[in-house]
């Protein structure tokens, strides 16, 4: 199957759902390449961005659950 390399970026505002995305993040491991994560104390959340090699189904499908969760969005942005 082929993948697409893509970043998902996350934005975190209800510390409540960090365990949550941990878990799904855990789930889509063996498509992840690296993830950095910004605690931004001065305005309340953190930011996050998660490089992916993956289909592009699965990419699609680890950004929808992130963004389901409360108070978390999230956007991928893919190569071409």
């Amino acid at each position: 199957m082929e993948t697409r390399v893509a970043v998902i970026s996350i934005i975190i505002e209800d510390l409540t759902s960090v365990q949550p995305m941990n878990e799904i993040l855990h789930q889509y491991g063996e498509y992840i390449i690296g993830r950095m994560g910004i605690p931004y104390r001065a305005k309340g959340i953190n930011i996050i961005s998660v490089a992916m090699d993956a289909p592009q189904d699965k990419i699609s499908a680890l950004s929808g659950k992130i963004g389901r969760l409360p108070g978390v969005s999230s956007k991928a942005a893919y190569s071409r």
